[in-house]
């Protein structure tokens, strides 16, 4: 399952990917595979996320639930979706409140240039079914992430956590206040974004903090290819 994981994720995981949960949720995505049933993201991408942002380069988490369930939009980053592929209205949330907070507009749904400097674009669970919204939640995924959250929380100073959310905010609960910054908003959906999403100027409070912890502050204008 992570052979071709990151080499500083690989070694603060390897006992992770031992334990018996684990090993339930590999068993777990063999058998829907076998059944012929199609899983998002590419078996290549579910680890994308941490292959795009090794633990000591994080500085900023932004944490998302599932992986999307269309064809080919999840590409193993939270919020993201590939290039040419039309902007998720979550997303379209998100780039309103940048162009607020920062004038930073930007067109293309493509998030690496975010994770290339630090961004670790996490979702709470890594893969889902075709079409079936949540499908592999309480599978283990959720006690792999808790644990991937524990070890920035241990390991790493002066990291932004944007938990957007109440389950994103849950998720959140261990991480330590005085080693690291907390951003809360509701999330950017469309059902919920008007209720403080929209005005709360997390991606300038965040670059702030960086500065403040001598950190390079994340540039937020996305690459467009």
């Amino acid at each position: 399952m992570h052979r071709q994981l990151e080499a500083s994720w690989l070694q603060a995981l390897s006992d992770t990917f031992e334990q018996e949960y684990m090993r339930k949720l590999n068993s777990f995505l063999q058998h829907e595979k076998a059944q012929g049933k199609i899983i998002y993201p590419p078996n290549q991408l579910i680890f994308n996320a941490f292959n795009s942002t090794p633990l000591n380069h994080v500085k900023v988490v932004i944490l998302g639930q599932d992986p999307y369930h269309g064809p080919g939009q999840a590409h193993g980053l939270s919020f993201s979706v590939p290039h040419g592929m039309p902007i998720p209205p979550s997303l379209k949330n998100i780039f309103k409140e940048q162009a607020a907070d920062l004038r930073v507009y930007n067109t293309t749904g493509n998030l690496s240039s975010w994770a290339a400097q630090g961004v670790l674009l996490l979702n709470s669970v890594l893969t889902v079914e075709k079409a079936q919204a949540a499908s592999h939640q309480k599978q283990g995924w959720e006690q792999f992430t808790d644990r991937v959250i524990s070890i920035i929380n241990e390991t790493n100073q002066g990291v932004v956590f944007m938990l957007w959310g109440a389950y994103a905010q849950k998720k959140g609960n261990q991480i330590n206040t005085k080693k690291h910054l907390i951003l809360k908003a509701p999330h950017p959906s469309p059902l919920s974004a008007h209720r403080g999403f929209l005005g709360c100027r997390h991606f300038s409070q965040a670059n702030d903090y960086l500065i403040k912890q001598q950190k390079t502050p994340i540039d937020w204008q996305l690459a467009e290819n």
